[in-house]
């Protein structure tokens, strides 16, 4: 830090001497003095930064001019029409200027005939550079102010921190214990040869099941499995156990919200709609209440699966099932009333008995004919006899009223069960009664029969694919993979809002 103003005093000289040299008349240097020294003052006046005053000095050297302080700089820019501070002025910094041929660049010596400068000009250019030394300084005391700021700063809200939470997972955090299992809800296979078409394009995968997937993963996870898990195995009892850290423990007199906060992070169920797997994995103090709990939860949600169905299957069955029986109590019924009728006519087949009565009628219309042949021969003769006339005339009429009341048996009836036909159409309608609730009947249990089919098509199995195994080893806490993470977070954090403050700033200040 002392070199370069020891550099800057060297040059001041060389051009103090130089600048020396160059008036003709020392009188006239002298008178020209004091006009520059009130020129330097005003310019110090202006209250130029050390930035802008070191932005003058590279310029004046880049345009050849020989200074001897950075006020100078600035006075022989202006007195040449430049302004050292124009952006184009700054840009022409960065031109590279060859250097002349056969020049070396080295300082230059004072010669003989030059006259050193005097003691004002020396002591303003030691006041120069003690400023310069100064903002040096004073720019590395901040620099070092900060880069301490900063440290502590990280220190306090970054590294603390992420310390004592490593702290806490190595030393503090109680050990936990996880047994995972996987578990996949099937359906019943259709018989062979049964229906085809979209009805069955899923059968099969896990498309047909992951309805049932979904509603027996929201059951695991809701507070009702954890209300019965509690009251089955002791839940809240396990978890507020005084050797469990405080962090991780359960409050004696815990809600069951608190309760069902700690068991949705001890209980962690995924779902995988490709492959139709439900995951599982229970979290516990001991790998003995691990392995139980994740068997109770397997329990539940078999009994979960068996209710989904469970209501359409005995829908279905029993709207089969009345429908059969209805139609069996019909047809009962039916066969009931045709014994009646049958018991009351005395009868059993209307048919066989019309054709009996109607048998009896043309027998006796067949005889009356006989007879009546014979009795035209008997009254052909010239003297027949009126006892035989007689007689057949009696059989004829006899015949004749026979025939009529087998006739009127038939048509209209006398006496009080009505006439052959009525009780005949009585009979016959009771047996088509009957006959058409015996085909209800047929056609109640073949729909009793397809309805049990599809019922055990809607059966749904929970099968599991990886059973629980009671862990030897303790999972979590996993205490260098959680400290790297509260590192990162704890960065993160402090990255925003050192972002979000500077960006603030500098709204504000501009």
């Amino acid at each position: 830090m002392t070199i370069k103003p020891r550099v800057q005093k060297f040059r001041i000289r060389r051009d103090d001497a130089a600048a020396s040299a160059e008036p003709a008349q020392p009188a006239a240097a002298a008178e020209a003095a004091p006009n520059m020294q009130d020129q330097l003052d005003a310019i110090a006046q202006e209250g130029l930064t050390g930035r802008q005053l070191r932005m003058a000095r590279r310029v004046a050297q880049k345009q050849g001019l020989v200074v001897g302080s950075d006020y100078d700089a600035v006075r022989q820019l202006r007195l040449a029409g430049i302004d050292p501070f124009q952006r184009q002025s700054v840009l022409e910094l960065v031109q590279p200027k060859a250097p002349a041929a056969g020049r070396i660049q080295l300082p230059e010596t004072i010669g003989k005939g030059n006259t050193l400068p005097d003691g004002k000009v020396i002591q303003r250019a030691n006041k120069n550079a003690s400023e310069i030394i100064k903002i040096q300084r004073d720019i590395a005391r901040r620099r070092r102010r900060k880069l301490v700021l900063l440290t502590t700063r990280l220190a306090i809200f970054i590294f603390l921190p992420t310390f004592l939470v490593g702290w806490y997972f190595y030393n503090i955090a109680t050990p936990m214990y996880a047994t995972s299992s996987e578990i996949v809800i099937q359906q019943a296979q259709p018989a062979q040869g049964g229906a085809t078409g979209f009805s069955n394009l899923f059968q099969g995968t896990s498309m047909a099941t992951q309805q049932d997937s979904i509603a027996v993963q929201s059951y695991l996870a809701s507070r009702e499995a954890m209300l019965r898990l509690d009251a089955d195995h002791g839940f809240k009892a396990h978890f507020s156990d005084p050797a469990i850290d405080p962090i991780q423990r359960l409050e004696p007199d815990a809600t069951n919200e608190e309760a069902f906060k700690l068991f949705k992070s001890h209980v962690v169920i995924s779902y995988d709609p490709t492959e139709g797997l439900i995951r599982m994995e229970v979290i516990a103090a001991s790998p003995e209440k691990a392995y139980e709990f994740s068997q109770a939860l397997i329990g539940y949600a078999e009994e979960q699966v068996d209710q989904l169905t469970s209501r359409l299957r005995t829908d279905q069955m029993q709207g089969a099932q009345e429908s059969y029986e209805a139609a069996e109590r019909r047809r009962s019924e039916a066969l009931a009333a045709w014994l009646a009728i049958q018991q009351e006519v005395q009868q059993i087949d209307p048919v066989s008995e019309s054709a009996t009565r109607m048998g009896q009628i043309a027998t006796l219309e067949g005889e009356r004919q006989r007879l009546e042949l014979v009795l035209q021969s008997r009254l052909n003769v010239d003297r027949p006899s009126e006892v035989q006339v007689q007689a057949l005339r009696d059989q004829i009429a006899n015949i004749n009223g026979l025939i009529t009341n087998l006739r009127a048996d038939l048509i209209g009836g006398t006496d009080n069960q009505g006439s052959l036909a009525a009780r005949n159409t009585e009979l016959l309608t009771a047996e088509e009664n009957y006959t058409f609730q015996t085909i209800m009947v047929q056609q109640a249990l073949t729909q009793m029969e397809t309805a049990r089919i599809e019922a055990n098509r809607q059966v749904r199995y929970l099968s599991e694919s990886v059973r629980p195994v009671l862990p030897d080893q303790a999972t979590y806490p996993r205490a260098f993979e959680n400290t790297i993470l509260a590192f990162f977070i704890f960065s993160g954090i402090y990255l925003m809002i050192s972002l979000t403050a500077s960006i603030l700033r500098e709204q504000v200040s501009s």
